[in-house]
């Protein structure tokens, strides 16, 4: 997976968290994936890529299922609460 991918993931998964309105704590969540993706951006330059205008292609274009399926991988790989994780699948059991 290439870092255009990686960054693509690691917004869907911001968004993702973000659809989770029943989650109480969701804001710190979605502080600490924005604290991720900065560092991520920080650590692995991408020349002539738009990060801003990505993402807002994303927030736009990408479907509520696969944000909610890459909010998995981000909440994996930032070591999210398991709880969150059981609402979003539960969640995507009813799409």
């Amino acid at each position: 997976m290439d870092l255009k991918d990686q960054f693509r993931y690691f917004v869907g998964g911001y968004y993702g968290v973000s659809l989770m309105d029943e989650y109480p704590l969701k804001e710190f969540i979605l502080k600490d994936i924005q604290e991720y993706l900065t560092n991520f951006i920080e650590c692995n330059p991408i020349d002539s890529f738009s990060y801003l205008e990505e993402a807002e292609k994303i927030k736009d274009e990408v479907s509520d299922r696969v944000k909610l399926q890459d909010a998995l991988l981000v909440l994996q790989k930032i070591q999210g609460p398991m709880d969150l994780v059981f609402l979003i699948q539960k969640r995507l059991k009813k799409k």
